[in-house]
């Protein structure tokens, strides 16, 4: 693998405009776009739409995802609506199809007091979103950009999915994901890489789950023993929950938080347990499910009732041989570019989970280099903006080229499915 004359044009493209992927991503990270911000999330939906709309001959496109459920911390179940998801198409009939994922929701609501971008002392460059991942999705759009001049890029088409809920699970965008893994041959998903630059290799799978524990309420001086106390039993059932950790290599089970109850003087009729669970493989996903609902059949004492909901969000995504070689050719891409490509695996989750379960070899953490995501310290580093538009832009010239294979990857991954 070598760079070609073509292949340099394009690079050239995203150097001269390596400024401009930062400045856009400060921009959008000033939006506040929380995942249940829903003015939040149209108002960047706008500024993406319009950003995609620059580039030629493409189809843009807003979609409308699914509803999904939600718990109330008193037990009742609601229904959740989600914005749109914004997908850009180009030569849809090509041989060869790429697939390219981002969200641009946060994990910050709109009365977040972390709502603009500062550049510190260091020269890192800390906002919200601006690694997780409103810098990746600039240096999606700049590497695209930037592809579009290939004299090659007929053979490649393209399709890039912007999804107003990851940050929750994906519970609106999953069928969409579905869909595009199915029928794409590669992706690239733009989470920002560890902070040394590290891609996720093996990610496990993920799980959340919510359990409404129903009782009966009574005074608690006069008539307690008339009551049944869903508190009381939600706490039998968490600790029966955490007490499955150690049990099976690899699986983890976290719970997050039991919800219910009232006065003190009044025996807890209503409660609700939430935990999330992480598995290595499938295997150990079907036998934390059996164990979730064992326990979720049968109540801890007499007088309650369990109703459970939620399940798997994010399959695990193991380094099968798909995934392996994939790794490979992105690491050669990054030695042509000087670019020291390295992997380690991840128990966090991501689209990239979504996508290779439903058949889609793919790389999931090509957006900027950063850190302390999830937080107000968030940062990602100017210069990594231009490197990394730099690296997908040579793995998009080289799947043009053939010399990434990516048909034979999606045979890989359909062999091991």
């Amino acid at each position: 693998m070598r760079i070609l004359e073509a292949d340099q044009a394009v690079l050239d493209h995203v150097s001269a405009r390596a400024d401009a992927l930062v400045d856009r991503a400060v921009a959008w990270a000033e939006v506040n776009s929380g995942s249940r911000n829903a003015a939040g999330l149209n108002q960047v939906l706008d500024l993406l739409d319009a950003q995609a709309r620059t580039l030629p001959a493409v189809a843009v496109a807003r979609i409308a995802t699914q509803a999904s459920t939600t718990v109330a911390d008193d037990g009742s179940v609601r229904t959740q609506a989600h914005a749109d998801a914004l997908k850009i198409t180009a030569r849809p009939e090509a041989p060869i199809q790429v697939v390219l994922t981002g969200h641009y929701d946060t994990v910050f609501p709109a009365e977040s007091p972390f709502q603009r971008v500062v550049t510190r002392a260091d020269g890192a460059l800390n906002g919200p979103g601006i690694a997780d991942m409103k810098g990746g999705i600039s240096v999606l759009l700049g590497a695209l950009e930037a592809f579009e001049i290939h004299p090659d890029r007929h053979r490649v088409g393209w399709t890039v999915l912007l999804s107003p809920d990851e940050e929750i699970g994906s519970p609106a965008s999953a069928p969409l994901l579905a869909e595009l893994g199915a029928r794409g041959h590669v992706g690239l998903t733009y989470e920002p890489s560890l902070p040394d630059g590290t891609l996720a290799g093996a990610r496990k799978g993920s799980g959340n789950f919510h359990l409404i524990v129903a009782g009966r309420a009574a005074h608690a001086g006069r008539a307690f023993d008339e009551g049944r106390n869903a508190v009381a039993g939600a706490a039998i059932i968490a600790a029966a929950l955490h007490a499955l950790n150690g049990q099976r290599e690899g699986v983890s089970v976290n719970v997050a938080k039991i919800s219910g109850g009232g006065p003190l003087n009044v025996v807890a009729d209503n409660a609700v347990v939430r935990w999330n669970v992480r598995v290595p493989d499938r295997a150990a996903a079907d036998w934390i499910r059996e164990q979730i609902d064992r326990l979720a059949a049968t109540p801890p004492f007499e007088g309650l009732s369990l109703h459970l909901h939620g399940g798997f969000t994010r399959p695990p995504k193991p380094m099968d041989a798909a995934q392996t070689e994939l790794f490979e050719a992105v690491r050669q891409a990054g030695d042509l570019l000087g670019q020291a490509i390295a992997w380690k695996p991840s128990g966090g989750v991501c689209e990239g989970n979504n996508l290779h379960a439903a058949g889609l070899p793919n790389i999931d953490t090509l957006g900027v280099v950063g850190g302390d995501i999830h937080s107000d310290q968030e940062y990602a580093w100017p210069a990594s903006f231009g490197e990394r538009a730099l690296l997908s832009a040579l793995i998009l010239c080289k799947i043009a080229s053939g010399e990434i294979d990516a048909a034979r990857l999606k045979q890989l991954r359909l062999e091991t499915m």
